[in-house]
């Protein structure tokens, strides 16, 4: 599983020309799923998202967390993410689950970030337009392989 973390004062998601979803303060996650990832993963990458402290604090550094700053989660299913670009022009895409495994592992991980901050998805499988003001800018890329 594959999370990237972006810090924004606002973001929103565009489908079909109409804004579907928004949040001001918060974080904006593309949320990859590959194979083999399990809901203990999804439980243990959707706590350590939440638990980041990223937010500055009073003394501008970064301290606080999503919780402690009254912000929300914008979450967007990515299996981009699981791109390999080693060979020719054109990105593999055969890493990334197929939507009967990675679309129930996205909700579950949207259902256990809702459980602690306010998280609003985008469609998983949608055409989505992505508008954001990245705050920082901070960007964390938190990869399952790497800290599990």
């Amino acid at each position: 599983m594959k999370v990237v973390v972006q810090r924004v004062r606002h973001a929103s998601v565009t489908i079909d020309n109409e804004v579907y979803n928004q949040i001001d303060k918060g974080f904006l996650l593309l949320v990859g799923i590959t194979d083999g990832d399990t809901e203990e993963i999804v439980e243990k990458i959707a706590n350590k998202v939440v638990d980041l402290r990223i937010f500055d604090d009073m003394d501008g550094k970064m301290n606080l967390g999503i919780e402690e700053v009254g912000g929300s989660i914008l979450s967007i299913s990515q299996f981009t993410l699981y791109g390999d670009c080693k060979k020719g022009r054109r990105p593999s895409f055969i890493a990334a689950a197929r939507p009967e495994i990675s679309k129930p592992l996205y909700e579950k991980f949207n259902e256990i970030c809702a459980k602690r901050v306010e998280t609003k998805p985008g469609i998983f499988g949608a055409e989505m337009l992505i508008d954001l003001c990245n705050d920082g800018p901070i960007t964390i890329v938190i990869d399952s392989k790497e800290i599990l």
